[in-house]
């Protein structure tokens, strides 16, 4: 059942010149415009190819159009595509006709909005739909692809089987105070509560994930001057982004740029060198660079294969790690047969590359995939990453179930432990969208663009 009256129409596609673009129209009143616009019938979910014809009877387009009957459309609703050549005076023609027509510009997202409340998708299933559009990697997309076929919402499930499981055997008792839950109800609701907090704390660990996803991987390049950071940049990044010059200390501030690295999405930041006696100026921009590396997820080292290597300071070393830190050697090509003067810190793993000349980049981008594949979560073979708002959830939740494991340990009243399992009911909820937060709902998806 819609919960809409008005039809909305808008442009699916991005503004600009293209060789097609999409109209799309949700609501009553597609049915009367396909009967009053087109010559032909037009059967549910086929193409039809057919003019384009307005209000006075002159034709705009060839179009190719197809008609959605609801409730099986994205929206739920009746839903008309219109796939117009793509000069955006023809789309703009178009959407005219349409609002002449009765219909109205849709806000931001509100195709999307009206497919969760005509119970088309979750909320968690509507997030999907703009991380998907968001992606900014192959795993960013999985991710996306999975949440959007429900993967969050089938793990929400059965976490609320088993919670509602146990709430039936405690109700069972409130209406009784003489009573005490026994024994063997006890341990069944401690069973099922131990399972419902490992899952719901499986699931609040991927948070970290998601914001890697989301945000990208950032990956700072740390080390002396003139080690050859920049060039580095340069040659992960495929241009010249970063000045590279003899003179040390070229890079007094520190640049950022996105790039692909295998399956990963990474915020690359060249930092300025780390100097033992820096000038003034490099000294404010060596402060920024350990201001960076303590916000970093991943560290790539470079240091100069035919020097040794250098003291680092004591701040730097103190946030450096095996894991998440890769040594490399830079400027290989003018070792010839002569091994690295330098293998960096005891315990890390390094790679002797030539940024100048690419030797050893294909084997760097290993490297790096290895280390930012161990940010994904092992242990579940849907790659679920939660974003903010679905971590709060999970917090609140995580919180009402260890209230909950202290009452039931404790022998306390059956009606505040019921109440713990009902609150974490009511998180889990949030997640899936069973709110009357209108607010919240306008908040979300104003983020979404026009047409979706």
């Amino acid at each position: 059942m819609s919960h809409s009256v008005d039809t909305i129409a808008a442009p699916a596609t991005p503004a600009g010149t293209s060789a097609i673009a999409v109209v799309r129209v949700s609501g009553p009143l597609c049915r009367d415009i396909a009967t009053s616009v087109f010559a032909d019938a037009l059967e549910p979910r086929v193409a039809s190819h057919q003019p384009y014809r307005d209000v006075t009877g002159n034709e705009i387009d060839d179009v190719l159009v197809t008609f959605f009957a609801g409730p099986r459309s994205y929206t739920g609703e009746d839903v008309l595509e219109i796939s117009t050549h793509g000069n955006p005076v023809i789309t703009q023609l178009v959407l005219n006709d349409l609002f002449k027509r009765e219909c109205r510009a849709a806000e931001a997202g509100e195709f999307t909005r009206r497919a969760f409340l005509n119970g088309q998708i979750d909320l968690s299933q509507a997030e999907a739909v703009m991380d998907l559009i968001h992606a900014r990697s192959a795993r960013a997309v999985a991710a996306a692809n999975q949440q959007l076929q429900g993967s969050l919402g089938r793990h929400l499930t059965r976490l609320t089987d088993d919670l509602l499981l146990g709430l039936a055997r405690v109700e069972a008792y409130i209406d009784f105070p003489e009573e005490d839950l026994p024994d063997e109800d006890r341990r069944v609701v401690q069973d099922l509560l131990s399972n419902v907090l490992r899952g719901t704390e499986r699931l609040l660990a991927t948070h970290r994930y998601g914001e890697l996803l989301r945000d990208g991987i950032k990956t700072v390049i740390l080390g002396e001057p003139n080690a050859g950071k920049s060039s580095l940049l340069n040659a992960l990044v495929g241009r010249e982004r970063a000045l590279v010059s003899n003179q040390p200390g070229t890079t007094r501030d520190y640049l950022e740029e996105t790039v692909m690295v295998g399956p990963h999405c990474l915020r690359l930041i060249d930092t300025a060198g780390l100097n033992p006696e820096p000038g003034e100026v490099e000294r404010l921009g060596i402060e920024k660079t350990i201001e960076r590396l303590r916000e970093a997820d991943l560290v790539l080292l470079v240091l100069d294969a035919t020097h040794p290597a250098p003291a680092l300071p004591a701040e730097v070393s103190a946030e450096l790690n095996s894991t998440t830190t890769l040594v490399v050697l830079n400027k290989g090509d003018l070792l010839g047969q002569k091994s690295p003067e330098t293998i960096g810190p005891d315990g890390f793993d390094s790679i002797q590359i030539s940024a100048l000349t690419h030797d050893g980049m294909t084997e760097l981008d290993q490297r790096i995939i290895a280390l930012a594949d161990n940010f994904s979560p092992s242990d579940s073979s849907d790659q679920i990453a939660v974003n903010a708002r679905h971590a709060e959830a999970l917090r609140h939740a995580t919180q009402a179930l260890e209230s909950a494991g202290q009452h039931l340990a404790n022998r306390g009243p059956t009606e505040l432990l019921a109440a713990d399992l009902r609150g974490t009911l009511d998180a889990f909820g949030e997640i899936g969208g069973r709110i009357e937060n209108e607010a919240m709902l306008d908040r979300l998806f104003e983020t979404f663009c026009i047409g979706k």
